[in-house]
């Protein structure tokens, strides 16, 4: 048989495979089991001719351009890909082909993804699943095709491949693939060192005060809510990137809510208590450790979220206790969720509610690999290879130790946080919803607020930031920055790098297309603008506190960071 007939028979056979397969591995996208919602079908789709056609004769171009380089011994290594970069690619015939035949494969899948013609959340769950399927199958993930981890085997008379056993046990043992070496890094030693005392606990958070580094305060203290999905040291990191330490160095008395890390004893706390023994509690202690009749608040991801319900419900009992609020990467308006949307409809919600709605933990582990999994190249393939296949020990990292130490959340949360929030997108509706005993409305939060987005997060999309410029009726600014949910908030001045945008004359269209028309791009951080604004709304100088807290009722009960974050999922 010549060539151009088993090229015609290959292509008719990966007609058949792909007609085939498309229907097995839609089943596997669809929800299941006590969670399926009764009646529930596979969704309807379908494909082009057209563009099936298309792809297939680019594939078949494509593949028997591959193949002749290989019969010539000359195939090319994909280096544009990092995955594919290294020498031992280049110089391994084979590896070279491997990595190509996959590359272009992986190229076909996805571009049959995109030719789904079926509504908009199925082709998203196609093409996240592709996505996961395509990372996980990588030549470079298996020791077989992995010609750099091969060559270092034999560099190193097989030493990488017992490290690299010894690395996945102790993986095992731990629960989790280690993306930095963690023995490096202790919370209170060499990270979270922002001096301070809690001055306030109860069950679920304490609140701790830090030691001012001016001798002159703003008189309207400032509280930090970070997210109860993680820990709050993503805040404090180091001395140089601490947006904690930066705060107190700008002269405000700071403050900041440390969630308790829950354990079976919370495991019945449900989004009411974080509301209200959490951020209303905090704001209220506070006022009454500082005197001052009003604060500046700042909620940032999940914090946020529970800050704006806080302040809805304060609003409601017509409490103007809050001067200003902050919010970093948050979702208030829940239309445009990202990728996460992929993970939520009525059977997951109804699911989720039947498992823990009534009590129950969420292990953080579970979310930490979501999480992951949102970028699987990155954040779970890359380690697999380095610390198994090459028996590497991966570099000293302040961010991932602390993307490592991960936080449970009490299952009634949970549940109603995805049904009222992510699925019924209710927050945005004005009465809806009845959050610690009041029908709250956003439209009645009418305090001045700071709302930053950034351009390239995957959990709080930049248009759903930017969304909550819609929402919120009093004064507010908008600000994007570059990169992603984490490294574009934490950006300190001092390292110069990251752009933002600011629209010079405030205006707030109702899409973020129509803002950045008239936005202008500033280099470097966009904490010394946030530190402007916030100035503006804290008030006069007053001398700074000697001591922490206030008397006896708010004494120091321990040092900075405390306990609480220091507990273990």
């Amino acid at each position: 048989m010549d060539q151009e007939s088993l090229w015609a028979q290959g292509a008719q056979q990966w007609q058949k495979m792909w007609g085939e397969g498309w229907a097995q591995a839609l089943q596997t996208l669809q929800p299941t089991g006590a969670g399926a919602a009764p009646g529930a079908k596979l969704p309807e789709i379908r494909f082009s001719n057209d563009k099936l056609q298309a792809l297939q004769q680019e594939y078949v171009q494509e593949a028997g351009k591959l193949w002749q380089q290989a019969l010539q011994g000359a195939p090319q290594a994909p280096g544009s890909d990092k995955r594919f970069a290294g020498d031992g690619w280049a110089a391994n015939p084979m590896a070279a082909y491997t990595a190509a035949a996959y590359l272009l494969s992986a190229r076909t899948l996805m571009g049959l993804a995109d030719a789904v013609e079926t509504d908009a959340k199925t082709r998203a769950r196609i093409r996240f699943a592709v996505e996961q399927w395509i990372a996980a199958m990588a030549p470079s993930n298996f020791l077989v095709f992995n010609a750099e981890a091969q060559k270092k085997a034999l560099d190193t008379q097989g030493e990488s491949i017992a490290q690299g056993m010894a690395n996945l046990l102790h993986d095992l043992r731990q629960g989790h693939v280690s993306m930095t070496d963690e023995r490096l890094f202790e919370v209170g030693r060499n990270v979270a060192t922002t001096e301070g005392a809690v001055v306030f606990e109860n069950e679920l958070f304490q609140l701790i005060e830090y030691k001012p580094l001016t001798a002159k305060v703003f008189e309207k203290p400032f509280l930090m809510v970070p997210p109860c999905i993680n820990k709050f040291y993503i805040l404090d990191l180091q001395p140089d990137n601490s947006l904690i330490r930066y705060a107190v160095e700008q002269g405000h008395r700071t403050f900041v809510v440390s969630w308790r890390n829950p354990d079976e004893s919370l495991a019945k706390k449900t989004w009411d208590d974080y509301v209200e023994h959490g951020a209303i509690e905090a704001i209220e202690v506070v006022r009454k450790i500082s005197g001052a009749p009003q604060i500046n608040a700042l909620g940032f991801c999940v914090g946020g979220t529970i800050l704006g319900n806080a302040l809805a419900v304060l609003a409601a009992r017509g409490q103007d206790v809050v001067a200003s609020a902050t919010f970093l990467t948050t979702l208030l308006d829940f239309t445009d969720t990202g990728i996460l949307d992929v993970f939520i409809d009525e059977a997951f919600v109804q699911f989720r509610e039947m498992q823990m709605g009534e009590g129950g933990l969420l292990r953080g582990q579970e979310l930490a690999s979501t999480f992951s999994f949102l970028r699987p190249n990155d954040l779970v393939w890359n380690y697999v290879v380095g610390n198994y296949l090459k028996g590497e020990t991966p570099p000293p990292f302040d961010l991932l130790y602390w993307n490592s130490d991960s936080t449970n959340l009490p299952g009634p949360f949970y549940a109603w946080y995805l049904r009222n929030m992510y699925l019924e997108n209710k927050l945005v509706k004005p009465g809806a919803l009845t959050v610690c005993g009041e029908k709250i409305d956003l439209g009645q939060v009418r305090l001045p607020a700071y709302i930053y987005g950034s351009r390239e997060d995957h959990i709080v999309p930049i248009k759903a930031a930017y969304a909550s410029t819609q929402v919120l009726p009093g004064k507010k600014r908008f600000v994007m920055g570059a990169s992603g949910h984490i490294a574009g908030v934490i950006n300190p001045p001092a390292k110069g790098k990251r752009s933002h945008w600011i629209r010079a004359d405030g205006k707030l269209p109702s899409t973020l297309d129509a803002w950045l028309d008239g936005a202008t791009e500033h280099p470097g951080s966009w904490w010394t603008d946030w530190s402007d604004w916030l100035r503006s709304h804290a008030g006069k100088q007053v001398a700074a506190p000697k001591t922490y807290g206030k008397g006896a009722q708010f004494k120091a009960i321990e040092p900075a960071p405390g306990r609480y974050v220091k507990q273990k999922s």
